[in-house]
């Protein structure tokens, strides 16, 4: 059934193709962070959490806040200690929120949850930390330091500020799933598994049903609830099933829904009966794997899931399910925009959505039902101009070895009388990390300064599946940079781009790429840029942590190998040598991901090489920099050495 048109009190402006030079966007418009993000809303539909950034000194601190709905008047904000930020947020109660703690790493890395839970009102009064290492001196004294990582599971339909939250308890080696009070921080054990790092799923009533996990060697395991004998057993898996994640309920809870994947292939979505029998494929792609949930209806129960390759396709897992036809609308009233629902209130009247695309940051919108009206609370980025930037053109293509590889082209939003020089852009990770369609900053700031820009998703990149990941394993110097080469040679052959200036520029692993490339391709591109990056595997095999790590030690067994010559031939410090176009090294001494020996290995293995890199080096900065006016300098620096190698094109 199709809803009459909705009424938008702040319409996104509409974009149509670039007709004349758009203007040159401010650096601050591409460095400055998000000041508003993750907003999720009261079940009473009265209240918003959400982390908003506030300047303190150099740099903005975000901090939680809670605002009042509609008029989003400030209620209540709270600080967390230095580089500590609220990670998520769940409501259990109208006025009490959970909130999930997590640490900044770096700006090129999303923060790391620590498996720490705390509880406040939304004015910010009766805090509360219910779980963590320092239980001892915030919880009342009432646990032992908790050694463990907690995650809430599932909220009563009546808020009454408990929940159950699931645990994985490092110290005993299982799991357990406890019923937690908010106020009091009481646990009550609900269901424990004798494995560890097992997530629990819950049924809609709260029940619950299965775990999930994987065994010593990696491979998919899930656990069912006997409610006769009240054990967890292992949930057999069927022929082919490389991995089965039960993650949702019909609203009778008679059927379970799934991650699937069959072979080492991309994950799909299915539906069983909870006898295990009768599985139906719910959701799939062509091209790679569904992902990024979203749930919604009167029982919040599984709505939609998008596609990961090319530019997102959404499937809807229910179609009776009454927000499935208001989703439907919304995406015709947003032609060229993704919209996904964050959250509703319990009667359902409110509705939390957030609408972006390639071009466009985003924007969150409140939607009344009765009144059929939605108003945009607040846009993401809100200097930049969706109309002044770049289209991101899925692109797919053969490696030399016959896969297929995907990613995205980025040019300039206006023409002149020359091809635009080429910049490829290597993502982080390298495993499970992936380029996607909607706005990239760096992408676009470069666009918007005449240059068009190259992302692959290489092997090992995330959305294809386990198979895609693993075939990166042992590969990093090798077939990944054959991917990256091999994409940069067929955007140069469809005939769009100058393949004569051509530069390379990641951070993190994107980094390492960016320096691998300009060692082993020392004539295709002139300049490299390498941001956070690591440049050495054999300095990776022995860095804090790893020593005693058992995982640790297998993942770099299974991701390096054991050849040393194999380790200096896929490390650009020791290839210094060979590098012929101009370097530039961005880099934070307090970076604990790519630690900054790695930096200074690489910047005196070129002096040696009699070809020093341009420098930018801040001690006090992480995985990227915090600073407001560092993250500024960065850009000014990458225009200016860009224009140095490549020519200033506007």
């Amino acid at each position: 059934m199709r809803l009459p048109l909705l009424t938008f009190a702040a319409l996104f402006p509409l974009i149509t193709s670039a007709q004349t030079m758009p203007p040159l966007v401010p650096i601050s418009s591409f460095a400055r962070m998000d000041q508003y993000y993750n907003p999720v809303m009261s079940p009473d539909g009265k209240h918003l959490a959400m982390t908003v950034r506030v300047p303190v000194g150099a740099r903005t601190v975000p901090m939680v806040s809670f605002y009042s709905l509609p008029d989003l008047k400030l209620e209540g904000t709270v600080r967390m200690p230095v580089f500590e930020v609220p990670a998520d947020y769940t409501w259990v109660s109208n006025v009490r929120v959970l909130v999930q703690k997590a640490i900044e790493v770096g700006t090129r890395e999303i923060p790391q949850a620590t498996g720490e839970l705390l509880a406040m009102d939304y004015d910010g009064k009766n805090q509360t930390y219910l779980y963590g290492w320092n239980i001892g001196q915030y919880g009342r004294n009432r646990y032992n330091p908790d050694e463990g990582y907690a995650y809430p599971v599932y909220v009563y339909k009546q808020p009454n500020d408990h929940l159950l939250i699931g645990v994985q308890q490092w110290d005993l080696d299982q799991s357990a799933l406890y019923d937690l009070d908010t106020r009091t921080g009481i646990r009550k054990l609900v269901a424990n598994v004798k494995a560890p790092n097992v997530s629990f799923v819950v049924d809609n009533a709260g029940k619950p049903r299965f775990g999930s996990g994987t065994d010593e060697d990696g491979h998919a395991r899930v656990w069912r609830l006997n409610e006769v004998t009240t054990e967890w057993e292992i949930f057999p898996l069927q022929k082919n099933d490389t991995r089965l994640t039960p993650f949702g309920f019909s609203p009778d809870n008679r059927t379970f829904y799934a991650w699937q994947a069959e072979a080492n292939g991309p994950t799909r979505v299915v539906s069983e009966d909870m006898t295990g029998s009768n599985r139906k494929l719910i959701a799939s792609d062509d091209h790679g794997s569904v992902d990024l949930l979203e749930s919604g209806g009167p029982d919040n129960t599984p709505l939609m899931v998008y596609s990961a390759v090319g530019r997102p396709k959404v499937s809807y897992l229910d179609p009776a399910n009454p927000d499935t036809a208001l989703m439907q609308e919304l995406a015709r009233q947003f032609p060229d925009h993704t919209v996904r629902l964050v959250n509703e209130s319990l009667d359902q009247s409110q509705v939390l959505f957030w609408v972006g695309s390639d071009r466009d940051p985003g924007a969150y919108y409140l939607y009344n039902r009765k009144a059929n009206k939605a108003d945009m609370l607040f846009a993401a980025m809100e200097d930049i101009e969706p109309e002044h930037m770049a289209a991101r053109r899925p692109v797919s293509f053969k490696a030399r070895d016959g896969l297929q590889i995907d990613g995205y082209l980025t040019l300039p939003a206006f023409k002149t009388a020359n091809k635009p020089p080429l910049i490829l852009i290597p993502h982080g990770g390298p495993f499970g990390i992936r380029d996607s369609w909607y706005f990239d900053s760096d992408a676009q700031f470069l666009a918007n300064r005449g240059y068009a820009v190259l992302q692959v998703n290489f092997r090992a990149s995330g959305g294809r599946g386990r198979g895609f990941e693993r075939a990166g394993d042992r590969q990093w110097g090798g077939k990944i940079m054959d991917d990256l080469v091999d994409g940069v040679k067929w955007t140069v052959a469809q005939g769009e781009v100058d393949g004569s200036k051509m530069c390379v520029y990641g951070g993190s692993f994107g980094g390492y790429s960016a320096l691998m490339l300009a060692s082993r391709e020392p004539d295709l591109f002139k300049c490299a840029v390498g941001y956070a990056g690591v440049y050495d595997i054999g300095l990776l095999q022995t860095e804090d942590g790893v020593a005693g790590n058992s995982r640790r030690i297998a993942w770099n067994k299974r991701v390096f190998g054991l050849d040393k010559t194999e380790w200096e031939r896929y490390s650009p410090n020791l290839n210094a040598a060979s590098i012929k176009a101009g370097v530039l090294l961005i880099h934070g001494g307090k970076d604990k991901r790519a630690p900054k020996e790695h930096a200074f290995l690489m910047k005196e293995a070129l002096e040696k090489a009699g070809h020093p890199p341009e420098w930018f080096y801040i001690d006090y900065e992480g995985h990227g920099f915090y600073d407001t006016e560092n993250q500024a300098e960065v850009y000014r620096r990458l225009e200016t050495f860009f224009a140095r190698y490549l020519g200033k094109q506007r």
